[in-house]
């Protein structure tokens, strides 16, 4: 495969004006936060997705398992991964089936809500690590493999793995977004850049962000082909333009501590954010008035909010708490 590197002259934007804090009181009656606490103690719950049937499953990364919650009972079932695998990630395909990543093994279940069978996808050989997984819209699944350097490509039927190595060293790919042309776009962690793949060619190509300092860790994209993405080392919201390699930031409301992780996009191109501290904020960001809209703290977090999932038929997002609670944010 071809792969290439550009080390593109960009513009950055300081939109130093929208750092202000937006109102907070206003922001907790139009934000409702509601927290579950996970019954299986010290088990790191992350990476919620909603089924049709309204069920949250979640990956159990510090208890090897993948569960789900009712939210309408609180009841939780859990399936019990026998391999001990610590898994990182979750997505639902279409008929309903879970897929994880089970990072440490390595490879990909698809695991069977109704029998708990789990068919395994392994990894070829240099890829030891799948992390974040995301579907493309033939069902295929493309992925991150952040310590083992690569991106890759799952083909959900044939089961074949096609590896894209990173050609940055210890860039660690982390975050990964598919676009409406079913490209992918992918953080370097280890990096201040980011990089996407030509899904016809696997031609990587690497954008370099202007401040060296930058760490990108979450992305998003807005059905305008815009990336965004969030600096967790300088407490930035970034957003990358493909058609001109240009870039502007806004600082976020907790200033350059604010650690930004988990991220999510709703259905009114508004992205929240997860700022660490303690407790965690969600922050929101208009990208059409480019301006912060709310800040929210969820009162049982602590640690990390690792990723986010937003659920258009609710207008809810689910997330994950190193506290051991699930959450959920309803939007206004």
């Amino acid at each position: 495969m071809n792969i290439k590197v550009l080390n593109l002259t960009m513009v950055l934007l300081l939109a130093s004006a929208c750092a202000a804090e937006p109102d907070a009181e206003n922001t907790e009656r139009t934000v409702e936060i509601r927290e579950w606490l996970v019954p299986y103690e010290k088990t790191r719950p992350r990476d919620p997705f909603v089924d049709d049937e309204g069920r949250v499953w979640f990956c159990g990364q510090g208890g090897a398992y993948v569960a789900y919650m009712i939210p309408e009972t609180g009841e939780f079932k859990k399936y019990d991964l026998a391999d001990r695998a610590a898994p990182h990630n979750l997505i639902i395909d279409d008929a309903g089936a879970v897929w994880f990543a089970a990072n440490t093994l390595p490879y990909i279940g698809r695991l069977d809500p109704e029998t708990g069978n789990v068919k395994k996808f392994p990894m070829p050989g240099p890829v030891k690590d799948p992390h974040t997984l995301v579907f493309d819209s033939n069902g295929d699944i493309w992925f991150t493999a952040q310590r083992s350097n690569y991106v890759a490509k799952l083909d959900t039927r044939s089961g074949e793995v096609t590896p894209v190595l990173v050609p940055v060293e210890r860039a660690r790919p982390y975050g990964i977004k598919v676009d409406a042309d079913d490209r992918p776009w992918i953080v370097l962690f280890g990096t201040n850049k980011l990089a996407t793949v030509d899904p016809r060619t696997l031609q990587m190509e690497v954008f370099d962000l202007p401040r060296e300092t930058t760490r990108p860790r979450r992305l998003e994209v807005t059905p305008d082909g815009m990336v965004w993405y969030v600096d967790y080392a300088g407490g930035m919201l970034g957003r990358f333009s493909p058609q001109d390699n240009s870039v502007s930031e806004w600082p976020l409301p907790g200033g350059a501590k604010a650690r930004p992780y988990g991220t999510a996009l709703d259905d009114k191109n508004v992205i929240w954010m997860a700022e660490g501290g303690e407790p965690n904020r969600l922050v929101s960001f208009d990208t059409k008035t480019e301006q912060f809209t709310s800040v929210t703290e969820l009162p049982n977090s602590g640690g990390a909010v690792r990723h986010m999932y937003f659920h258009p038929p609710t207008r809810e997002i689910w997330f994950g708490e190193d506290t051991n609670y699930l959450g959920r944010a309803r939007l206004p």
